[in-house]
């Protein structure tokens, strides 16, 4: 279903998201699961949103909050660095995926041990971390309980937060049926029966797991902190019970501050599971003797975020706290899902992510910023006030302007119909030609557009219809009526 650019660790898709998108939207089940899940998600966030007067404040100091952190990333990286050495950890960089992937898989080996837990990361996702260890001879066992379904199923996640949503919970029993060691053959679908059979399937990795890799969601510059929240309890144990911790941090993750949590303990929970707290919110600075990890190990991944930062109209894009709150009010991602973007980071921020950090000719990732009506609800519903529609035009435009020079259909049309809009004569006699050439067309429809059209003219037609030349012109109708 997917290639990955090993230098990268970006996924990338064999089709174009229009051709894959047209292949998803055959899947009936699929569009089934995605409505009932994004509307669900949806409208618990517009509930307990609604409940804070001053939610459109957290979101300015969210945004002010990133934007400063990232007009001082080189010098909050080093006092990250300085601050979380001091408490014991280690902190290693790493340049790409492949860099870091090498760091955790000889960090791994060092144990001696041949199988890791994970609590849920998308940036271990993102650099294809359990592929890279599974080569080494190294099992890395997904924890989060929609991480583990997928994992089971030899699948790839479709959604930020809820990785498993395209499927129902019938399947999601089936999976464990046929993939799960030891389970009940005759397990039912009820979610509480599910969640039992995966907590008595994880329990025995968590107490004898060596080796835990997470990701992290914030990360305090002034005292060397990691945050991690969940909702299930799998992340506290990956993070507190084996004895080496090993964390792969994307460096637009950092805060300047330990009191900016406050904002982003309010923003993240309320956008994302629609909750007005975390169940688990897990804090870790370095080593504490005798308490938790004696090793641990903090990854800073850059692997395409400093090119996306020099960008001064793509950068925003690095406020993203992958909340996923874009893609539950999303009407493409609501009918095609996370696949279609072929990518780890799906819907509307993965359209503007995944061109910046792996570049715009990887792969097809030129189509992904095609991949939105613009109708601009992701901008409404960011935490972070991320203006996605905005940056996806910028995306559009960049790919246009790689183009130019370069022979087009496109940029030949435009530079005929240029010749004939500037003279009125010219444009006059070109509509009077399209009417009589397009009359015979006319004939028994009740319709005035066309649905298919040959190439190169069904670029358009694939996506929408193609208007028939109006039967009289505005300046006819004024010429008739008004002379």
């Amino acid at each position: 279903m997917t290639t990955v650019d090993r230098g990268s660790g970006h996924i990338v898709t064999p089709l174009p998201f229009p051709r894959y998108a047209a292949r998803e939207l055959g899947d009936a089940q699929l569009r089934t699961n995605l409505r009932r899940a994004t509307h669900t998600i949806r409208d618990k966030r517009l509930r307990v949103v609604g409940e804070v007067p001053e939610w459109e404040a957290l979101r300015w100091a969210g945004a002010a909050t990133k934007d400063d952190a990232l007009a001082r990333l080189p010098a909050l990286l080093e006092q990250f660095e300085a601050a979380a050495t001091a408490r014991g950890a280690t902190v290693h960089w790493a340049r790409d995926a492949t860099e870091a992937s090498a760091i955790v898989t000889d960090l791994v080996r060092s144990t001696g041990t041949t199988e890791v837990v994970k609590v849920k990361s998308m940036v271990t996702q993102e650099i294809r971390l359990n592929e890279t260890l599974a080569e080494a001879g190294i099992a890395a066992v997904e924890t989060d309980l929609a991480e583990l379904i997928v994992q089971l199923a030899d699948d790839a996640p479709s959604h930020i937060l809820v990785p498993a949503i395209h499927y129902n919970r019938g399947q999601i029993r089936d999976i464990f049926r046929a993939r799960m060691a030891g389970v009940d053959p005759d397990l039912g679908d009820a979610p509480a029966a599910l969640a039992e059979a995966a907590r008595r399937h994880l329990r025995a990795k968590f107490l004898t797991a060596k080796v835990g890799i997470s990701g992290a969601n914030f990360a305090i510059a002034e005292t060397g902190t990691l945050v991690v929240v969940e909702s299930e309890g799998n992340g506290r144990m990956c993070l507190t019970l084996p004895e080496t911790l090993i964390s792969v941090v994307g460096i637009e993750k950092l805060l300047p501050r330990f009191a900016d949590l406050d904002v982003f303990l309010q923003l993240l929970p309320r956008s994302s599971t629609g909750e007005r707290m975390n169940p688990y919110t897990s804090l870790w600075t370095g080593v504490t003797p005798g308490d938790g990890p004696q090793n641990v190990h903090i990854v800073l991944l850059d692997n395409g975020r400093t090119a996306t930062l020099a960008d001064p109209h793509g950068r925003e894009a690095l406020r993203c706290i992958r909340c996923s709150a874009c893609l539950n009010v999303c009407p493409v991602y609501e009918r095609v899902g996370g696949h279609a973007y072929g990518s780890v980071y799906p819907g509307p921020i993965g359209a503007i992510i995944s061109p910046q950090l792996a570049g715009q000719d990887a792969g097809f990732n030129r189509s992904l910023p095609y991949a939105s009506t613009l109708c601009g609800a992701c901008f409404d519903a960011c935490p972070v006030r991320i203006d996605i529609p905005r940056i996806l035009v910028h995306l559009r435009q960049s790919g246009v302007d790689a183009k130019r020079g370069r022979p087009s259909a496109e940029r030949t049309a435009m530079r005929a119909l240029s010749f004939l809009m500037r003279d009125r004569r010219r444009y006059a006699a070109a509509l009077r030609a399209a009417r009589r050439g397009a009359a015979p067309l006319r004939l028994g429809r009740r319709r005035d557009t066309l649905r298919r059209l040959p190439w190169p003219l069904s670029a358009w037609t694939t996506s929408r219809d193609a208007p028939l030349p109006p039967g009289e012109t505005f300046r006819e109708w004024w010429s008739r009526e008004r002379a």
